[in-house]
């Protein structure tokens, strides 16, 4: 260690002594500026100061190449001036090191989160790999602005539908929320906060009607699929998906309480389904085989069907409903109890799900419900007994 007023010259001509890796010049002109000179030839300017918590610190102002010993004492006072004042800019400096990339807090926080209980958490590494790594992966958490997200949209649909572009937006928000929940260093605030969802014209809205499902309900009985003609009934009358239906258990079905337990819904949490009249006829009329738990197993495997969209493919087929999807049929149950009067508030709660707005989306009233409420006002307000009978009543104007 030297203590010397440093000088250009000294700058210039500070070498390391051989056997040293390095060697220290304070400059006692400038309080805690020092000279680090390395045996490799590199030469820094670092500012020594103590923190608030009283313990010693070197922090690196800059390379001896970058500025002159004049800018160096600047840098210095003013440094040791926002310490004073109670700013410390190095810690302020060494908490952006902290901030993590899109990548790697995708990579180390998020994913596996998500994991733990998201059933589908491929179709997010799919949506990741796709979408948001290749705009976003680069950028640090706290360098992703809002309008780096709204030129995201812009060039996205040029090329993706509008749904498409709306589950990275989702999922963008989603990501920044948790790093804000999880007070990650720097995240103070989501980009994507205050950004609207794109409008969606591309949603595909089928429901069955009463014939419908009747044809449809007795073309199943030609089905070489034999076990078909008792899943698609009790996806019609539980509004359960599909892949619940098909890997429904015996034990999972209370008749005495009349609940049937769904152990693990699409959001990873266990759900309970009323079994209806209508259900519990149907379970009464399934074939059971001994030594098999599953309730629509495939009879010659005793074991979840895999697929059964080859013979849903022909059954829907053979009466003229080709544009009806499996998924069609939850649809289908939510717009039946709908239509009954039921609220929409007990079909959130039969279909499982955590917003209103998503039960809302398969809630279709048909065109009798709503004629027959559009006609109630004038059961409440009677305004037609105000109004002229008859058309002569009405007094005739004549064009001049």
């Amino acid at each position: 260690m030297a203590v010397t007023e440093l000088t250009p010259q000294i700058v210039k001509s500070a070498i390391c002594p051989i056997g040293k890796d390095k060697i220290d010049f304070y400059d006692s002109y400038c309080k805690g500026l020092l000279l680090e000179v390395r045996i490799t030839g590199g030469k820094t300017y670092s500012l020594l100061y103590t923190d608030s918590r009283g313990k010693r610190r070197q922090a690196k102002l800059a390379n001896e190449r970058d500025i002159t010993l004049t800018q160096a004492r600047k840098l210095a006072d003013k440094m040791r001036n926002g310490l004073a004042m109670g700013e410390d800019p190095f810690a302020a400096k060494a908490d952006l090191k902290k901030v993590p990339t899109v990548y790697d807090f995708i990579t180390n926080s998020y994913l596996p989160y998500v994991k733990t209980y998201k059933r589908s958490w491929e179709t997010d590494v799919s949506l990741i790999k796709n979408h948001i790594m290749p705009n976003f992966g680069k950028q640090y958490m706290d360098e992703v602005s809002k309008r780096d997200i709204i030129q995201f949209i812009s060039r996205h649909t040029l090329t993706h539908k509008p749904g498409s572009v709306n589950r990275v937006i989702i999922m963008l928000r989603y990501i920044f929320n948790l790093s804000i929940r999880w007070e990650t260093a720097g995240i103070t605030k989501n980009p994507t906060a205050g950004i609207p969802l794109l409008e969606e014209n591309n949603k595909n809205e089928r429901y069955l009607t009463g014939d419908e499902a009747n044809k449809l309900i007795v073309a199943l009985q030609s089905s070489q699929n034999k076990m078909l003609q008792y899943i698609v009934p009790m996806l019609i009358l539980t509004g359960a998906r599909k892949q619940e239906v098909l890997k429904a258990k015996w034990e999972d079905f209370n008749l005495d309480q009349k609940l049937w337990r769904i152990p693990t819904s699409k959001s990873g949490k266990a759900r309970h389904v009323p079994i209806s009249d209508g259900v519990q006829y149907l379970l009464e009329g399934v074939p059971r085989h001994v030594d098999c738990g599953y309730v629509f197993a495939n009879p010659k495997t005793l074991l979840p069907y895999v697929s059964v969209f080859s013979s849903w493919n022909t059954a829907r087929t053979s009466v003229g409903l080709s544009d009806v999807r499996m998924h069609d049929l939850r649809h289908s149950f939510a717009s039946f109890l709908v239509n009954s009067g039921r609220s929409i508030y007990e079909v959130q709660r039969i279909l499982g799900h955590t917003q209103i707005k998503t039960t809302q989306r398969y809630a279709h009233l048909s065109q009798d419900s709503l004629l027959a409420a559009a006609n109630e006002i004038s059961k409440a307000v009677p305004i037609l007994m105000a109004m002229p009978s008859k058309v002569v009543d009405v007094p005739l104007i004549h064009a001049a």
